[in-house]
């Protein structure tokens, strides 16, 4: 064969061209392929990335549901009984609908669990008053009988015993009224208009412990008496007042109880105890119940248990009745200091005369009487000018009290007429005797205040 170099390189030039050709394609090729994998590298990196989100919002969405179940709702509901126990917040506060969904049911949860203690507290409180109900009437059948045999009783040691049966008696009543009272009844005793005194020993009576209650009354004006309708609630919240006092204070210790009248034409029953006092949140917890605010909303289930029903029936009196009641002071004992007040709307004036007090009421406490100074027998014109030696020396000179010129009364110059003549040498014995006497009261008081010092 003939060789044609033309040809050949024809060829040659042609495959140089198609390899070309093919690099280039092969390179676009590997060019778009890496291209593909940047993007599906991407494409995968953000899956995995919302994968992860994904799963750590499940994660903190089972966090938020069992932090709603292992704490918002057993703190919600002893929230509803005690104000002091904290409800914790939500976990996720993003505003989702998961967020919205739980407390929705936190919300639910609540409600529910109100609507439920209230129709368990209904039926517990009709159970209540029911049962009270029936032992007020037996009690009050019992007081009739106890009256019947104290009357035909003439023996001394047996009528002793009828008069304890009865104060024993009295305590079982105290007790089945304020439950009466708080489950919704009345106090169960209609009275007619009644001397303040007497409601306070009536309220006295009631109690175990009563020796060591001292009642003094300040009253300025007589027959002094509360309405009927609210001479029994006054009594029963008076009681639970001095009981609390007793309970609260040691068995040696008395509890001081005053009645006193304001310049507003109220009147006060003012207790006072010589106990522990209460702490700042007992305190808190019983203004609020004395207070009557929302009496009808209170739930037994809030009382404790046993229930500490005091508190709460006073609570309900004062909002049926309009008296107030304060508990948050102190008492000049270091105890407590409740006040009893009862408005000018609640009070009448009681003839003593045709309706005098009974023997159990307290005596107006006597003003102090004022000092008759000695009429000595050397003279009965005093001399001109001489001030009072026992009085303080920080008052101004023209306050202090002087002796004024009197012309002498009867009995001072009765005891002058009568006087004997006074012997020189007697009287001048009796003089040193009396200085001897108070140098020696001088010496002992500077010997004390050294003493002191």
């Amino acid at each position: 064969m003939t060789s044609n170099p033309e040809a050949a390189l024809a060829v040659l030039g042609a495959t140089s061209v198609v390899g070309a050709v093919a690099v280039a394609a092969l390179a676009r090729s590997r060019a778009v392929l890496t291209r593909h994998n940047v993007v599906l590298s991407r494409q995968m990196a953000d899956q995995n990335q919302a994968l992860a989100t994904l799963q750590a919002r499940e994660k903190a969405q089972f966090e938020e549901l069992r932090h709603l179940v292992d704490s918002r709702l057993p703190a919600a509901s002893l929230h509803l009984i005690s104000a002091h126990h904290p409800v914790p917040g939500p976990l996720l506060n993003d505003g989702s609908d998961y967020a919205d969904q739980v407390q929705a049911i936190h919300d639910l949860f609540v409600e529910a669990l109100v609507s439920e203690r209230g129709r368990i507290d209904s039926a517990a409180r009709a159970a209540l008053r029911g049962a009270c109900t029936a032992i007020q009437a037996q009690s009050f059948r019992l007081q009739t009988l106890i009256d019947e045999l104290q009357t035909d009783c003439r023996d001394p040691e047996v009528l002793k015993e009828y008069f304890r049966i009865d104060q024993l008696n009295e305590q079982v009543l105290r007790l089945v009224q304020k439950a009466a009272i708080v489950s919704g009844s009345w106090p169960g005793l209609v009275r007619p208009d009644t001397h303040l005194p007497d409601v306070v020993a009536g309220a006295t009576s009631r109690l175990h412990g009563f020796e060591r209650i001292q009642v003094h009354t300040k009253l300025l004006a007589d027959g002094v008496g509360i309405v009927g309708r609210a001479a029994e609630p006054v009594a029963v919240a008076c009681a639970e007042l001095m009981a609390n006092a007793l309970e609260s204070s040691r068995g040696d210790l008395a509890v001081e109880v005053t009645l006193l009248q304001t310049d507003n034409g109220s009147v006060c029953i003012q207790i006072d105890d010589a106990g522990k006092g209460m702490t700042r949140e007992a305190a808190e917890r019983g203004t609020r119940l004395v207070s009557g605010e929302n009496a009808s909303n209170l739930l037994i289930t809030e009382l404790g248990d046993p229930p500490a029903l005091g508190f709460a029936a006073i609570g309900q009196l004062v909002a049926d009745h309009g008296f107030h009641v304060a508990i948050d002071q102190v008492s000049p004992y270091g105890g407590v200091r409740a006040v009893l007040a009862v408005p000018k709307h609640l009070l009448t004036t009681i003839d003593e005369t045709a309706e005098p007090p009974s023997a159990m009421a307290a005596m107006p406490t006597p003003a102090p009487r004022t000092p008759t100074p000695p009429v000595t027998a050397i003279s009965a014109e005093p001399m001109e000018g001489l001030h009072d030696i026992s009085a303080p020396s920080v008052r101004n000179a023209s306050a202090l009290p002087q002796r004024r010129r009197r012309n002498g009364s009867s009995r001072a110059r009765s005891l002058t007429r009568a006087a004997r003549p006074v012997d020189p040498e007697e009287a001048g014995v009796a003089w040193g005797d009396f200085e001897q006497a108070v140098a020696a009261g001088r010496d002992g008081t500077d010997s004390e205040n050294k003493d002191k010092s």
